[in-house]
This record gives C-alpha cells, sequence and structure tokens, in this order.
C-alpha cells in the first residue's frame, strides 16, 4: 500500500493498536476535531461543513483505496471511517469533558450496533460504504446530544 494511503487510511496508523482499533481510530477523531475542526465549527459551521464534506470524500477515497489493495471489505485497519465519523460527532456538541465522553462513548456502541441506515451502508464496500456508515454514527450522537443539551 502507498505509505500515504496506509498513514491516511489507518488514522495515522492507529488502526495498528492490537486491542480495538476502531476505538484507537476514535480516539484519534478526538484529538483532530478537538485540535483542528473546532476551532474552525467555533467560528464558521458553514465553512466547517464545507471542509469536512471536501474531506469525508477525500476520505472515501482513501478507504476504497486501502480496501482494493487489502482485498477485505472495511478492514479492521482502516479506521479513517472512525476519525471521521468522531469528528461528526463532535460537532458543535457543548464544550466540556462530559460531553466529550458522552460524545465518544455513544459514537463507540452505535459504531459497534449500526442502526439503519448505517448497517445498510456496512454492507456497501468501497470507501463510500466504509465511511458512511461511521458517518451515520457521528450523525446520530451529536443530534443525540444537542437534543439532550436542550433538555439539560
Amino acid at each position: 500500500m502507498h505509505p500515504l494511503v496506509r498513514f491516511l487510511a489507518t488514522g495515522a496508523y492507529s488502526g495498528y493498536f492490537p486491542v480495538a482499533p476502531g476505538t484507537a481510530g476514535s480516539v484519534v477523531g478526538v484529538i483532530i476535531g478537538e485540535l483542528v475542526f473546532a476551532p474552525i465549527w467555533s467560528r464558521s459551521p458553514s465553512i466547517f461543513l464545507l471542509l469536512f464534506a471536501v474531506l469525508f470524500v477525500g476520505g472515501c477515497v482513501v478507504a476504497g483505496q486501502a480496501e482494493r489493495e487489502t482485498g477485505k471489505h472495511d478492514d479492521s485497519k482502516i479506521v479513517i471511517d472512525e476519525v471521521f465519523g468522531m469528528t461528526a460527532a463532535m460537532f458543535l456538541i457543548p464544550s466540556g469533558w462530559p460531553w466529550l465522553i458522552t460524545a465518544f462513548a455513544l459514537f463507540r456502541v452505535l459504531d459497534v450496533i449500526k442502526p439503519w441506515p448505517a448497517s445498510y451502508f456496512d454492507s456497501v464496500h468501497g470507501g463510500g460504504g466504509i465511511m458512511l456508515d461511521d458517518l451515520c454514527a457521528g450523525i446520530y450522537v451529536t443530534v443525540a446530544l444537542h437534543i439532550a443539551h436542550l433538555i439539560v
């Protein structure tokens, strides 16, 4: 696999973590979300969404290339989808550790159980399928946390 594709597809090599590589990729998503994306979405959510969409398409290309090269559908080492899904889960949620920990835990649960339509996308081969099931989980989380914030 090309070194850049390997680096990106494995979430800066977090996909090689020997136990729960998806969780390790989600941690990378938290780091990127907090350090890179949060300053952008706090200033301009629309600019963030545009940037996220462009990077998401790039992630689909990278995930698809990695899938072709490994010959396995959504190989456990491919965690770029968890990185993006976790970032989506964090979008404009209230600041603070309790919200971030809740987002992380809920994302991991939903990524594993894959409620519809994530379950559908999980069966779709190629980069789009790899990325979209985790995007669904991330959207579920951010919507749930925004609703919870309105209630609390």
